[in-house]
């Protein structure tokens, strides 16, 4: 049996892991599953998996899961470090789900195993991207996407062909916002931007999607992971999302991935790898379909796309301010704090006032991440 840990697995993405584990005529070996603070959906998580170790993230929460989890065997653990610890457990696959920076360190424990990692978490590649490609290298371990955009390119990539690569096309819905005028934009609400009109997903990421930063981010992942230029990466508004990324070659071939909007798809493809295994998730009824439609970004309406080309052009602390400025500020937009369009704001200001540093080590973007967040948190305090 394969030995499987769940980082982050009462987010939508691990919610899917677990499905797709449990549809599985294949037997997994659960050694971990970790959550921030659903005490309750994780413990029962761990029960229905029979998983060795059950981990919270707040320490708060402790004594609540000790007590769900109460006549079991399953361990229980608390804190940032209990996270980490549970990342290094043996584990043949590891998914790496947890949201933002915070997902940093486990995903660098993880890797210091040498498995297989499926990387679902966006921001430690976007922020520390070079330092997490050397220690996968350094240790043996393999990284594959998760995210439906770059899985899709992963599906489609020809490493023997890579020269011959033009173009890697990443397909974007557009959001609940993507007909709206910047005008209207000024008094959404955090409900409205909640609403994505073809994915479920967590809150976070579904704001970046209202925003577009979540392609913006999905542009400096794919030039991590794929080794390519800038100028070989492209965004499209696909309203349909039903294709989810494309590969141009030099003979004029485009080879795309095309599936439904369910997370399942992903993520079976990366737990079956190299192999296919069955989803439980949704199939593409081609006879449903009218029309699929490709658009250019509105970088008007849409400027954090942009922003990302020129974040990779000015490097590294771009990048990471970029990141660590749009965590604090869609934090504090879903709090009722600021308006929706304040989120682009602080970040363009941000950006426009950074100070030259050296980010020699994954310490230092640490360091760095902490110091633009908390700059970010008084520049959020002076607007309200």
């Amino acid at each position: 049996m394969r030995k499987i840990t769940i980082l982050g697995a009462t987010g939508s993405v691990g919610q899917s892991t677990i499905k797709v584990i449990q549809a599985q005529d294949e037997k997994f070996d659960i050694q971990a599953v970790t959550a921030n603070s659903n005490v309750e959906l994780l413990a029962k998580q761990a029960i229905a998996l029979g998983a060795k170790h059950a981990v919270i993230a707040d320490d708060s929460y402790y004594p609540a899961l000790k007590d769900a989890l109460s006549g079991t065997s399953i361990e229980v653990s608390a804190g940032e470090q209990a996270i980490i610890d549970a990342a290094k457990i043996p584990a043949d696959w590891v998914m790496a789900a947890i949201v933002g920076m915070a997902g940093l360190k486990p995903l660098m424990a993880a890797i210091t195993q040498g498995t297989v990692i499926a990387i679902a978490n966006k921001e430690p590649l976007v922020s520390a991207g070079q330092f997490v490609l050397d220690a996968v290298k350094e240790h043996g371990a393999t990284l594959l996407p998760i995210d439906s955009e770059h899985n899709a390119v992963f599906q489609v990539f020809e490493p023997e062909n890579k020269s011959s690569i033009e173009r890697i096309i990443l397909t974007a819905s557009g959001g609940p916002f993507r007909e709206m005028s910047v005008a209207d934009m000024k008094n959404v609400t955090p409900d409205q931007a909640l609403a994505h009109p073809n994915w479920n997903m967590g809150a976070k990421i579904s704001i970046d999607s209202a925003t577009m930063m979540n392609k913006a981010l999905e542009v400096i992942e794919a030039q991590r992971l794929f080794d390519v230029t800038p100028d070989q990466i492209e965004v499209l508004i696909h309203p349909q999302s039903v294709v989810h990324s494309m590969v141009e070659y030099c003979d004029g071939s485009v080879l795309a991935q095309l599936g439904a909007s369910d997370m399942c798809t992903p993520i079976t493809n990366v737990l079956g790898y190299p192999k296919r295994l069955k989803t439980p998730g949704e199939r593409l009824d081609f006879t449903k379909m009218s029309k699929l439609e490709f658009h250019a970004v509105d970088n008007t309406r849409f400027p954090f796309v942009q922003m990302a080309y020129d974040c990779l052009d000015s490097g590294l602390q771009a990048c990471v301010t970029m990141n660590a400025v749009n965590e604090v500020a869609v934090a504090a937009f879903l709090n009722h704090k600021i308006a929706f369009l304040d989120i682009y704001d602080l970040v363009k200001v941000a950006l426009d006032n950074i100070k030259e540093t050296q980010l020699n080590s994954l310490n230092d973007v640490i360091e760095y991440d902490s110091f633009v967040r908390l700059n970010a948190d008084s520049l959020i305090r002076e607007k309200i």
